[in-house]
């Protein structure tokens, strides 16, 4: 009866009666408050962070940093921090998935602070975007100063990890939906991200194969460089129950934390000092490891800069048969330093690299280096901070091509756009923030999506629509999916020269339903293309179409552009004359794509 009993129409239900039992034991006479219809029950925390607003893929991890943890100077070890950030991004992808994962690969990982016996660490981990069997997981790793209260990011990560179901056979992952603006746009850049990874292998090469004097051996006195040889480091671990899941394979970040002991000594042996790991180049793992393997890891110092060394590390896994071949697990490059007193990188000894083996190893690292500064210079920096035309050469063209596409996705998936201006199908819509001005113009065609991104993204055919373009010169076929143009357009207001840019033009046709056809266009330097004295250079930061599929033959194409501090007293100043004559534009752009539509079907019934 007290299950059934009703109080102001509500039913009690069985956490307010013992809510009310037990108040009433401590002397309390007033009945529990009935919930609303449709109230949820408020979690402990819950006011810090509602759960309705919360990624339910979301893990939170804080641990505080005892002396275990720590090296001789107190800090916290980097392969502890390494378990730990592993640790928190499986839990959240086995919350996407509903099953166990492994880790297939993990992104550069930037160590911007050490932190310090005391000192909290507070790790972040959601699932970003899953794809057939994989999933993207973002992390967020910051330490927090308990006595003045002070917070501190230390590192950004993303990690691939891959569902497993019985016996190791890979489970079909469910789409994830994004619902806030910032989970919006790495949903979108995941994809991105996940085209990187791909080839990344291949960037190395061709910088190697096209640009070979860029990794000569320098030019040393070999009296006192450091032998190689020297710094090499073999060890064996034994993997038991403690360091793998529950079904027995090894944790991804147990090996990364092996991986980290060994390549620490390596750089030891090198500068005589205790070293601080800096970066970790993005890796892969190969094959899993299992309870009763016996890890071999192996470091030797591949190349000494001024202030920083690279480290290579292996990982190989074998039974107790020793006749029966090593697996290689992973191989990974990590960058360290040595500070000073005041925490300034010192400088290091020389190294001499072994002849063969080590020479390529050493002509690597100063590949991997400028690779690695490009990726960090054109992809970890905010966009504000990227300057507008990046020089393009082969070890950043992976780097640019996807800050262009990047760029522009993060563009689409901002909100707060406000409608400016609509006439009959074409809406104009425009984004104010920091010292930018953003417009999006869009419009329903009749025409089939994949031929309307083949037309928008051939920039020699849009002076055909857009009347500011004069003409498009072809450059450089990077690929199939990244061109160089060289644009000349009309005069500017007040101009006496016509403009000319310099163009990557990135397309990318959808990764999974629902998303959109990217043509993305910037502006990049070409030594072969300086600015000439009979034009105005002119450059862009982020443009370009996103075209979504509405059915077979209905396509709806939106044209974002991001207006350049210099362009905004302009466009200030003539906001209704822009805005006539963009829709203008835009509305030729209609009439080119229905009337090559029906030169498409003409030439086909012909």
């Amino acid at each position: 009866r007290c299950l059934l009993k009703m109080v102001k129409g509500n039913i009690i239900v069985p956490e307010d009666i013992l809510s009310f039992c037990c108040n009433g034991l401590q002397g309390s006479t007033s009945p529990p408050r009935a919930r609303e219809p449709g109230e949820r029950e408020e979690a402990p925390g819950a006011m810090a962070s509602p759960s309705a607003s919360r990624n339910p893929t979301e893990v939170q991890m804080s641990q505080l940093v005892l002396p275990c943890h720590t090296n001789h100077r107190g800090e916290l070890s980097t392969g502890q921090l390494l378990k730990w950030i592993d640790t928190a991004a499986c839990l959240s992808a086995e919350r996407h998935a509903g099953c166990p994962c492994v880790t297939a690969s993990m992104d550069d990982i930037y160590f911007e602070h050490t932190i310090s016996v005391g000192q909290v660490v507070n790790i972040k981990a959601k699932v970003n975007r899953a794809f057939n069997s994989s999933m993207e997981v973002g992390i967020q790793v910051s330490y927090e100063d308990l006595c003045s209260g002070k917070h501190c990011s230390i590192c950004k990560a993303y990690a691939t990890f891959v569902a497993q179901g019985p016996l190791g056979s890979k489970v079909r992952l469910e789409p994830l939906t994004p619902q806030t603006e910032e989970e919006k746009i790495e949903y979108s850049i995941a994809a991105e991200r996940r085209r990187m990874r791909l080839v990344h292998k291949d960037t190395l090469k061709d910088l190697l194969t096209s640009s070979p004097q860029e990794t000569e051996l320098e030019t040393r006195d070999g009296s006192g460089a450091v032998p190689a040889e020297r710094t090499r480091v073999e060890s064996v671990e034994l993997v038991l129950p403690p360091h793998a899941n529950h079904q027995g394979n090894t944790f991804g970040g147990q090996i990364m934390a092996w991986m980290e002991n060994v390549a620490t000594i390596a750089a030891s042996r090198l500068c005589h000092a205790h070293p601080t790991l800096r970066a970790i180049e993005m890796f892969h793992f190969r094959g899993p490891s299992q309870v009763g393997d016996r890890l071999v890891l192996k470091a030797i110092v591949n190349n000494a800069f001024k202030n920083s060394m690279e480290v290579g590390v292996s990982a190989e896994a074998y039974g107790q048969e020793m006749s029966v071949s090593r697996r290689h697990i992973n191989s990974a490059f990590m960058t360290f330093v040595v500070l000073d007193q005041e925490g300034h990188p010192r400088t290091l000894p020389m190294l001499a690299p072994e002849p063969g083996d080590g020479e390529r190893r050493y002509r690597e690292a100063s590949a991997r280096k400028k690779i690695r500064l490009d990726r960090k210079y054109v992809v970890s920096c905010k966009q504000t901070e990227v300057p507008l035309s990046v020089p393009w050469d082969q070890s950043n063209k992976v780097y640019l091509s996807y800050n262009n596409v990047s760029a522009l996705k993060m563009l689409v998936a901002k909100a707060n756009w406000v409608l400016a201006r609509e006439k009959e199908k074409v809406r104009m819509y425009t984004l104010e923030e920091d010292k930018f001005l953003s417009f999006r113009i869009e419009m329903s065609v009749c025409i089939p999506a994949s031929r309307a991104f083949s037309l928008l993204s051939n920039l020699r055919r849009r002076h055909e629509w857009d009347s500011h373009y004069v003409s498009a010169e072809l450059v450089q076929k990077v690929d199939d999916d990244d061109m160089i143009y060289h644009v000349v357009s009309q005069k500017l207001r007040n101009e006496n020269k016509p403009q000319d840019f310099v163009i990557l033009a990135s397309r990318r046709k959808p990764c999974s339903k629902g998303d959109p056809y990217v043509v993305a266009f910037r502006s990049v330097t070409l030594p072969t293309h300086p600015a000439r004295a009979e034009f105005t250079r002119g450059e862009t930061l982020c443009s370009g179409f996103c075209i979504w599929p509405e059915s077979e033959e209905m396509t709806k194409v939106a044209y974002y552009n991001q207006a350049m501090p210099g362009y905004l007293t302009y466009v200030t100043t003539n906001v209704a004359g822009l805005s006539s004559d963009i829709c203008s534009t835009f509305e030729a752009c209609e009439k080119f794509l229905l009337k090559n539509k029906e030169d498409l079907i003409s030439r086909l019934q012909d």
